[in-house]
């Protein structure tokens, strides 16, 4: 495995970790969708190109079909963002660059453009420095080439093959520097904030804590509305596999078919659809089912830290919101998302976030421990008792492979952020239990843990579908 990615020195905001973009990964998409976008910015404007290829190797040439990574990359360099471009137009969007073999870069320089010959997927190829990496080549018309090649480095991360080992971010000095939970704690301590609270110090260091907030506030808002369209939406996933969607059945089923509410008492007939923990456990699976069969459809979603685990937080925190708040409040809406986002930033520092880096453990074992920080710090756990929930929810998806059947963002990458955000939950219960003070392992330890284990995992159960489940589901997939 090449050295890890992130800097001792990087400085990352809340903003870094959430990022909202469009499904289904955003190794594979919004990663390659940012790096198309910056590609085009770098070409010289005094000439016209001539041609363009893009090649994509290793993770992203395997498994970059089952993804949309070609899709994005056309998206991008039409300068299309993924924060904003309507998801109901991307489909006639690229099958118009299809039909017609052109692209317009950037929405302004006409291109001849074939992607059956002009973006090629090298999967019997990886770049040494990444397994996510693509190279962009242009000729101008008067004979001159331009080349740049990207690594797509987990959770919407991109780097520039001369950027990598210096930092995903530009560095900012902030007044409470964070690389391990030791520093996170030293400063809670020291200045007597929770973690959030130290967050919304550094933030400052980027933006107004009123422009923070609402940002944040935004985050959760885009979170909610994917949760709840997924819980709304029937029909089939794209792509072979031909998975129904679940969630809009079991939110029918919880609330006994009835469902004359909008999307301001929906909380409230949930609340009044049943007790018990049972109960709410059905209710905390569904909510992850329904972000990640949004994402799987293209959907517009947050990565949590990634797109294919974006379902654990969101789901985490609605269950929080409706079963455990009288009322939804924007401050544990705060606390929560404050408190995970540095949690996933010490994993990303330290270790990876990216799957085709590290497996499943990378995105899913992550936003489970994010989670489980930000549910243990809502429900007034000390800051020793949310990285030791951090600890344990980490501690037990060490070594999770990622094996997309298909290459598709779906099975079983689907139901696992249903298990993340269960082991979410039972992980704050242990923690809010537990003494943090006997605790046999802290969360650096089992941060370095993950990375080994990363190091350590054979590279074909690292988001390549040639391993696990991957090879041993009985069917044919045409395009993978």
């Amino acid at each position: 495995m090449s050295r890890r990615f992130a800097s001792a020195r990087e400085s990352l905001s809340v903003l870094d970790m959430f990022k909202i973009g469009v499904g289904p990964s955003s190794s594979h998409t919004l990663g390659p969708w940012r790096a198309a976008q910056r590609f085009v910015a770098g070409l010289d404007a005094e000439r016209k190109p001539a041609s363009l290829r893009v090649y994509l190797y290793g993770s992203l040439a395997k498994t970059g079909k089952g993804h949309g990574t070609d899709l994005a990359i056309m998206m991008g360099l039409t300068g299309a963002d993924p924060v904003s471009f309507p998801t109901d137009r991307l489909a006639e969007t690229v099958n118009a660059i299809r039909q017609q073999k052109e692209i317009r870069l950037n929405d302004e320089v006409s291109l001849s453009f074939d992607p059956e010959s002009c973006l090629l997927f090298c999967p019997a190829e990886s770049l040494p420095e990444h397994p996510n990496g693509m190279r962009f080549e242009v000729q101008y018309e008067d004979g001159d080439e331009y080349q740049a090649v990207y690594f797509s480095i987990g959770g919407g991360f991109v780097s520039r093959h001369d950027e990598l080992g210096v930092s995903a971010v530009d560095f900012v000095e902030l007044p409470h520097p964070i690389n391990t939970a030791a520093d996170l704690t030293r400063w809670c301590r020291q200045t007597g904030l929770s973690i959030a609270g130290v967050v919304e110090k550094n933030e400052l260091a980027w933006r107004e804590a009123s422009e923070t907030r609402r940002a944040v506030l935004q985050i959760w808002q885009t979170m909610f509305e994917c949760l709840y369209r997924g819980c709304h939406t029937d029909g089939e996933l794209p792509g072979d596999l031909q998975v129904t969607r679940r969630a809009p059945a079991f939110n029918r089923r919880l609330l006994d078919n009835d469902l004359d509410y909008t999307i301001e008492t929906w909380r409230d007939a949930i609340r009044n659809s049943g007790t018990g923990f049972s109960h709410a456990l059905d209710w905390l699976s569904c909510f992850a089912l329904a972000v990640n069969e949004e994402n799987a459809a293209f959907g517009r979603v947050v990565t949590a830290p990634t797109n294919g685990a974006a379902g654990v937080i969101p789901a985490v925190l609605w269950y929080l919101l409706v079963f455990e708040q009288e009322q939804p409040d924007d401050d544990v809406i705060m606390k929560f998302l404050l408190t995970a986002s540095e949690i996933g930033c010490l994993f990303k520092k330290r270790a990876t976030i990216s799957a085709a880096m590290g497996g499943c453990q990378a995105e899913i074992g992550v936003s489970s421990a994010m989670a489980a920080a930000g549910l243990t710090a809502c429900r007034g756990g000390s800051v020793e008792q949310v990285t030791m929930a951090a600890e344990i929810a980490m501690e037990h998806h060490l070594g999770l492979t990622c094996d997309p059947v298909g290459g598709l963002v779906q099975v079983p990458c689907i139901e696992r952020n249903a298990m993340g955000a269960v082991k979410a939950v039972t992980a704050s219960q242990l923690a809010l239990f537990g003494d943090p003070a006997k605790a046999k392992v802290s969360l650096d330890a089992v941060i370095r843990t993950m990375w080994q284990t990363a190091a350590d995992m054979s590279d074909k159960y690292k988001e390549t579908s040639e391993a696990g489940l991957a090879v041993n589901i009985p069917i044919s997939l045409s395009e993978c």
